[in-house]
């Protein structure tokens, strides 16, 4: 068990300004918490020792990808096999064992036209260990990064908007090596991104912006919430009135212990993502504040036991 007191209240606000701009300079961070560079820095370092990366991530939508959640209830004695076997896949970009061992949640990119006839999700329906399987279209996110699952307690207070859902950015081999080399470090030099590419710094930086400003890349913080305090990580599905989809997913978001929200298809029409200190805080969550929401019918949540991959690597 981590200790909570690893993590304190410039920690904090250092990864919240990572969640705003995972790649913002230390001197401007540094300024604007009233700091030095080198205090920065130093706190930087002792929290990737604890563990902390930050990331660059394909947004799926913005690239010619439709993300699919899938629920999958397996034989007791084979979901963990079925969950390492997901995350060898390159199509998984997380993949999740909820608590009881028979549970599993994983994230799933396909390319727009293959829908659910993916070959992933044929396989699956056709694999004697996996007892029963769900699967979820990602519709709208209300909070979180499109294209992350995990997220840590430390998400920004203001979500971003979608990126436009025009056509797909197209890619060539040098933006597909600046998405692999970002996805190991997010705040990855240009110098270094430069001679990964083979491309001069200016070109990078001009790659860099038109990736951004595209909606295509976005920077993501991996940091255990354990470490914080926050020992609880659970899943929760749940059935909303159409109506009432759009105003409880937004208050969902709103509330910094959901760590991503989004509106899916299936019977649960909304999914969530929370970070909780203990079971009497997620118990007074669920009655304090999802009980009382207009529109909510049912509500099922699904404690996390082991995450086995989360913030998968490179773009296809």
């Amino acid at each position: 068990m981590v200790d909570s007191g690893d993590v304190d209240g410039l920690d904090e606000l250092l990864l919240r300004a990572l969640q705003l701009d995972g790649r913002a300079h230390f001197s401007g961070i540094a300024r604007d918490l009233g700091v030095s560079e080198r205090t920065l820095g130093r706190r930087y370092r002792r929290l990737c020792a604890l563990g902390l990366r930050v990331v660059g991530r394909p947004v799926a939508s913005r690239l010619g990808l439709t993300r699919w959640l899938l629920r999958l209830h397996c034989a007791t004695d084979a979901a963990g096999t079925v969950a390492e076997a997901l995350a060898r896949r390159p199509e998984t970009s997380w993949v999740t064992l909820a608590a009881g061992g028979s549970e599993l949640y994983c994230a799933v990119d396909v390319r727009a036209a293959d829908g659910s006839d993916a070959p992933l999700l044929r396989k699956l329906s056709r694999t004697p260990q996996v007892l029963s399987m769900s699967a979820h279209c990602m519709l709208h996110v209300f909070a979180g990064a499109t294209s992350t699952w995990h997220a840590t307690r430390f998400r920004p207070e203001h979500t971003p908007p979608a990126a436009d859902s025009g056509a797909p950015l197209p890619l060539d081999a040098a933006d597909r090596t600046l998405f692999t080399e970002l996805s190991r470090d997010g705040r990855a030099s240009v110098p270094e991104l430069a001679a990964a590419a083979g491309l001069s710094p200016s070109s990078v930086r001009r790659r860099l912006d038109r990736l951004r400003d595209g909606g295509a890349l976005s920077f993501a913080v991996d940091f255990d919430p354990r470490l914080a305090g926050y020992h609880l990580i659970t899943r929760l599905w749940l059935d909303v009135s159409p109506a009432r989809l759009h105003s409880v997913g937004r208050a969902l978001a709103a509330d910094p212990r959901i760590a991503f929200a989004a509106a899916v298809t299936g019977d649960a029409n909304l999914v969530a993502s929370g970070v909780f200190r203990d079971p009497a805080e997620l118990y007074t969550y669920i009655d304090r504040d999802v009980g009382p929401l207009p529109g909510v019918h049912t509500l099922r949540t699904a404690p996390t036991l082991r995450e086995v991959k989360r913030l998968a690597l490179g773009v296809r």
